[in-house]
């Protein structure tokens, strides 16, 4: 198959240049009302981007491995064509939805994501805040695999599909052209995503296009000035601690489970899942932020 371009690496300097732009604008034009640039917080999104080139690199061994075998056993090929190339990518912005939704409903595959909304800002840095346990996210694009899809093409589409969303990750962007938010995901949607109030929670999972949403119920527009974050949000600036902080409370949760349905439960039900009883009796002490390590 061609050569196909690393758009990620080719991206890294549109990338430096947009996000010295945002920080110029809030220092000519500051805004009271967003949530802006904090030095440390800034620091930490782009120590776990450049953790994550490290980790997804490790991560990519097997599981490119597991995609050529699947590849070399389905009969079915999709030649990498100029026609193709825009089907295959709308194909790959589809099954993310699937997997961005799931990494939502679920917890151990929250735990990986949870790294993405751990800031109380909204920037463009906060874009490059990615998680370092993608081994997760595999098995969504198995069966793109199975349909002939060359693991090459599989990367390519999904390093376009995460450089797209770079420039949604901003609140100096209002709303755009109506015709264009009815389609695609955009800087409006994408700030509903990383809201933590319980109008926007697990809302808009679009990458490229917005349009699933709509179709499958998880669309809400943009009303009301969000507030960033997680539910319970963490303190800390410790990349370690950010990566890993979901899984460490789900090894507490699972140590003191009664019960295997809620060792279960603990692992593969939502997020704030909880036995009813014990779930009624944390609702009744007021919510506790964590601490810096």
């Amino acid at each position: 198959m061609p050569n196909l371009p690393d758009v990620v690496l080719w991206s890294i300097p549109a990338f430096v240049l947009l996000t010295v732009i945002e920080v110029i604008s809030y220092r000519l034009h500051p805004d009271e009302d967003a949530a802006g640039y904090e030095a440390k917080d800034a620091a930490t999104s782009v120590g776990m981007g450049l953790g994550s080139l490290v980790f997804d690199f490790l991560w990519k061994i097997p599981i490119v491995a597991l995609y050529t075998a699947v590849h070399e056993l389905t009969p079915l090929r999709v030649p990498v064509l100029w026609w193709t190339v825009p089907l295959m990518l709308l194909a790959q912005d589809f099954f993310y939805y699937w997997s961005h939704r799931g990494h939502h409903v679920v917890r151990i595959l929250w735990a990986c994501h949870v790294v993405h909304h751990s800031s109380r800002k909204f920037n463009l840095t906060t874009a490059l805040r990615q998680p370092w346990t993608t081994w997760t996210v595999w098995p969504f694009y198995v069966p793109l695999v199975a349909l002939g899809v060359h693991p090459a093409a599989l990367a390519f589409c999904s390093s376009a599909n995460l450089v797209y969303q770079f420039w949604i990750h901003t609140e100096r962007i209002g709303k755009l052209h109506p015709a264009f938010e009815f389609v695609f995901n955009t800087p409006s949607h994408h700030r509903v995503h990383h809201a933590s109030q319980g109008g926007y929670l697990d809302r808009n999972f679009g990458g490229i296009l917005i349009v699933w949403d709509r179709l499958f119920g998880s669309f809400v527009a943009e009303t009301e000035r969000p507030v960033y974050g997680l539910t319970k949000n963490i303190a800390t600036y410790n990349p370690l601690r950010v990566a890993t902080h979901e899984y460490v409370a789900i090894a507490r949760d699972l140590r003191a489970a009664k019960s295997w349905s809620e060792r279960a439960g603990r692992v593969f039900r939502g997020p704030g899942w909880g036995p009813a009883a014990r779930r009624a009796s944390v609702e009744e002490k007021p919510a506790v932020t964590e601490t810096a390590a």
